[in-house]
């Protein structure tokens, strides 16, 4: 297996450039109904079919986007760390999210992404996050002592996880405003990362003043959240903010930039965006995660035992961290990571047109047989520092990569393993047979209930 590191893309484009290959599609819709039936099941065909770079043409003639789909690592480390400027968050799905959720860090730019991170930075360094534990470990906790006192039975992972996961992150985002904000959010996100998802992959948006039942659905969703958002924060700020309170509401009202202070709406939505980049993402990796080991019982046990003897001391949990890695190698929870090309560009050879909607694919990147023997095997010993350290940097990104990276990937970590460890210490998993089915939502998301049997384990 060859794992060669980052190559720098040239700086010169080719005099004669090459166009990558088009996908095959009908002559009507090109790939849109392939996209729209399957679409990472299509990246991974056209992969196979045509290689590192390929590209897509969704729609009917005279209406046709097209598409570029970047699979080498070289390509995502080109597009999101090598050039990264000019590949901007300014293609038709982040709009869509922009629109939705408000102009928080993950979909702000230019000037407003500089400000936001630097006030966003301090609350995500490794030592701030590790201060989050508490309140992850109680909401686990509070799972465990659900569950603990029924028999043997069927859950549905994709519900309980989420649940959980929504649960950890309007705690510490709303401290003690949760109970005020949670039912809102259980309600309203669904709804409105439906009508964000729809949106982004139709091929005509209706203007947001025409009163379909789309538009209606996703406006409603969204007054309901913002208004809890804007509720608390103008509670918080007439009551008399206390400075110093540990929720990030809080944190968010107290960050200062050179004395600047954020907006009551710029603290909204980074509520707003962290609420969706914070729960889906982690619900996801710990659905998959326990579907793996329930098929595997020979990891569950290592994991266990390991939960076993670290106790609450997470630093001890460095298999529990592989598992948990090989789990999102498999099933990333941002399959894909779309950008639009600011000026003409070469990756892999191949010519990049200025316009061009490209997309970075870790749900093909992680099984690129280049860089991983036997692909769709589970094998957390795929993560042993060892071989970490000798493979190639974007051959595994979920988080994505360069200066716009996830700030949340200690928290999704964190949590998560705290989750793995929790759970695994109180009970034994056993998967049934058959495959859960998946979607690309605005993240990786099942299509249906993900069963597992839950055993409460006798000590």
């Amino acid at each position: 297996m060859t794992t060669t590191a980052p190559t720098t893309p040239p700086t010169t484009l080719s005099k004669t450039p090459t166009m990558a290959p088009v996908a095959r599609g009908s002559f009507l819709l090109g790939s849109a109904v392939d996209l729209r039936r399957d679409m990472l099941g299509a990246c991974k065909q056209a992969f196979h079919t045509y290689g590192d770079v390929v590209r897509f043409r969704v729609g009917p003639p005279g209406l046709r986007r097209e598409i570029c789909l970047v699979f080498h690592p070289d390509a995502a480390h080109r597009v999101l760390a090598g050039n990264w400027t000019n590949y901007r968050k300014d293609n038709i799905f982040y709009g869509e999210i922009r629109r939705a959720f408000g102009d928080g860090l993950l979909t702000s730019q230019d000037d407003d992404w500089q400000r936001q991170k630097r006030f966003l930075q301090p609350m995500f360094t490794p030592r701030r996050v590790a201060g989050y534990a508490a309140t992850m470990s109680e909401q686990v906790d509070q799972l465990v002592a659900r569950w603990r006192p029924r028999p043997a039975g069927t859950v549905d992972l994709n519900d309980e996880m989420t649940s959980l996961s929504l649960r950890v992150v309007c705690r510490i985002l709303f401290g003690d405003d949760v109970d005020r904000a949670l039912p809102v959010v259980q309600q309203a996100f669904g709804p409105l990362g439906e009508e964000v998802r729809r949106r982004g992959l139709a091929p005509f948006r209706p203007p947001m003043s025409w009163p379909t039942g789309g538009n209606l659905r996703l406006l409603r969703a969204q007054r309901a959240l913002y208004g809890v958002c804007d509720e608390i924060i103008a509670g918080r700020r007439t009551a008399g903010h206390r400075t110093g309170e540990a929720d990030l509401i809080g944190l968010l009202l107290d960050a200062r930039d050179n004395g600047g202070t954020l907006s009551a709406a710029e603290v909204r939505d980074q509520v707003l965006i962290f609420l969706l980049a914070g729960h889906e993402t982690t619900s996801t990796a710990l659905t998959y995660t326990l579907h793996l080991l329930g098929r595997h019982p020979n990891v569950q046990d290592r994991v266990r035992e390991e939960a076993d003897a670290a106790g609450n001391d997470t630093t001890k949990l460095a298999y529990t961290e592989m598992v948990l890695k090989e789990a999102m190698r498999l099933y990333p929870s941002a399959p894909l990571m779309g950008r639009l090309t600011v000026a003409d560009d070469e990756i892999c050879g191949y010519h990049i047109p200025a316009g061009t909607d490209i997309i970075t694919a870790p749900w093909v990147t992680h099984r690129h047989p280049q860089f991983w023997d036997e692909p769709e095997r589970f094998d957390p010993d795929r993560f042993t520092p060892e071989r970490e350290k000798t493979r190639h940097r974007y051959a595994w990104f979920p988080f994505g990569g360069g200066p716009r990276s996830c700030i949340g990937q200690h928290f999704s970590m964190l949590e998560s393993m705290i989750a793995l460890a929790g759970l695994t210490r109180e009970f034994t998993f056993t998967t049934p047979a058959g495959e859960p089915s998946y979607t690309n939502h605005i993240t990786l998301r099942p299509t249906g209930p993900v069963p597992i049997l839950v055993k409460p384990r006798t000590r």
